[in-house]
């Protein structure tokens, strides 16, 4: 069993894998190209201080990863980190470590310390936009309801229009890995 350091050192950076995107590609680098990290000196000082690897569990499909990804990336680039992509479904093992309520669930960022040990898990969304996005899939039918797939695509597409098109969701992602990630590199 590969322990997460292992799978960071096997895997490939954000940068590529946002190359090789073959869904969600260009709604990805749109939000890449607008979002610009806020200025935070003390956030990303201390990243650029400590240094930790991030190891991301991630497919080009995702919706949220589509929105989570371009912040991550601008993190890293603005503290100069490492950070590295895994693909969810090409080895489950990874991912059924690192489940969120049983589910796997995507994006995770995995924080990783100096000896390549989990000091910190975010994803797969921000707490704000989970509990948005809940209340938007309160409008989707059970599944043996007629219309449940109209529905259901009717509230995906606003939900990547949203993601796509709101900064104030980006800042909320920021503010979130922010919030789950300082307090363990003002330890380090």
């Amino acid at each position: 069993m590969a322990t997460e350091l292992e799978y960071f050192e096997q895997a490939i950076s954000l940068k590529e894998y946002m190359d090789r995107m073959e869904q969600l590609k260009d709604s990805s680098f749109s939000i890449y190209e607008k979002f610009d990290v806020p200025k935070d000196d003390e956030f990303i000082t201390r990243l650029k201080e400590v240094k930790p690897r991030i190891l991301v569990i991630t497919e080009d499909w995702c919706g949220d990863a589509m929105m989570n990804n371009p912040i991550l990336r601008r993190i890293a680039e603005a503290a100069d980190l490492d950070v590295r992509a895994v693909y969810r479904d090409q080895d489950t093992e990874l991912i059924d470590r690192h489940l969120t309520n049983g589910g796997r669930s995507i994006p995770v960022y995995l924080l990783l310390d100096a000896d390549g040990n989990v000091s910190a898990k975010w994803g797969p969304r921000a707490a704000t936009i989970q509990k948005h996005v809940m209340e938007l899939k309160q409008q989707i039918p059970a599944k043996n309801s007629p219309d449940f797939e109209e529905k259901q695509r009717a509230v995906h597409k606003q939900i990547t229009a949203e993601y796509t098109t709101k900064p104030e969701h980006w800042l909320t992602v920021y503010e979130d890995i922010r919030t789950t990630f300082l307090p363990v590199v003002q330890e380090a």
